[in-house]
C-alpha cells in the first residue's frame, strides 16, 4: 500500500512560482508512475501532469504546458511539480497520484491518491 503526502502549497501572487512535493512511502517508488491532478471549487477534477515509472515520459494538460514541470527523484521517493507563471485559474487543491508500472498519462488508472495541498493564486 502506497501512502502519498503532498507539501509546498500556499498563497502566491499571479506570475509567481511554487514547487509542490509529494513524498511516497510503502512501496517501490521507482515502479510507479506519478502524477498530479487538481480540483478547483465547483469544477471537476482534472489531470495536470504525469511522469512514467521510468521517468522517460512526461505528460501535461494543455493549460499548464510550458509553465509546469513534473520531475521525480527516486532516491528520495519524491515527485515534484514546479509551477511557474501562475495564474488565478491555477487556484485549486492539488493531488498527488500513483499507478503501478504506469506511463503517467491522463487516462492512467491511478490507484493511490494523496490528501491534497491547496494552491491559491491571487490576481
Amino acid at each position: 500500500q502506497v501512502q502519498l503526502v503532498e507539501s509546498g502549497g500556499g498563497l502566491v501572487q499571479a506570475g509567481g512560482s511554487l514547487r509542490l512535493s509529494c513524498a511516497a512511502s510503502g512501496g517501490t517508488f521507482s515502479s510507479y508512475a506519478m502524477g498530479w491532478f487538481r480540483q478547483a471549487p465547483g469544477k471537476e477534477r482534472e489531470f495536470v501532469g504525469g511522469i512514467s515509472w521510468s521517468g522517460g515520459n512526461t505528460y501535461y494538460a494543455d493549460s499548464v504546458k510550458a509553465r509546469f514541470t513534473i520531475s521525480r527523484d527516486n532516491a528520495k521517493n519524491t515527485v515534484y511539480l514546479q509551477m511557474n507563471s501562475l495564474k488565478a485559474e491555477d487556484t485549486a487543491v492539488y493531488y498527488c497520484v500513483a499507478a503501478w508500472r504506469g506511463l503517467g498519462g491522463p487516462n492512467e488508472r491511478y490507484n493511490y491518491w494523496g490528501q491534497g495541498t491547496q494552491v491559491t493564486v491571487s490576481s
